[in-house]
């Protein structure tokens, strides 16, 4: 088990790591839509929100010289499910055709009082 860390990706909120490399994949911790440089939520609306959080995903991901492609799973939390027409169609355009598996809730509450949150698990090449 190998502990990830991209110093270029919003630092940890909490007592966690970015991401581990376990088993031939890494796992992600979920990403707010948090910009980097500053620690904070600046973007109010669900597509800018969602668009910063797998920003955020990529750049952890690169830590392992990994990208979106390489994503197998996610989840997404949502602080509001009347969101999801307008995440998912900001989702379907940053991933293009590459379609992970994935899962979608809504949730009471999200860190910083983010709209979303997305965490994946993505394949290294030689476990594919």
């Amino acid at each position: 088990m190998e502990i990830l860390h991209h110093p270029d990706a919003p630092q940890a909120v909490g007592p966690y790591s970015q991401a581990i490399e376990a088993g031939g994949f890494v796992f992600c911790s979920g990403q707010t839509p948090l910009v980097p440089a500053s620690m904070r939520i600046e973007a109010d609306t669900i597509e800018a929100q969602t668009r910063q959080a797998l920003a955020n995903l990529a750049t952890v991901l690169a830590a392992r010289h990994l990208g979106l492609a390489d994503i197998v799973k996610t989840t997404v939390f949502l602080k509001n499910f009347a969101d999801f027409a307008r995440m998912n169609a900001v989702y379907a355009d940053v991933f293009g055709t590459h379609r992970p598996a994935r899962t979608t809730v809504e949730v009471s509450r999200l860190p910083l009082e983010a709209l979303v949150e997305i965490e994946c698990i993505a394949a290294l090449p030689n476990a594919r």
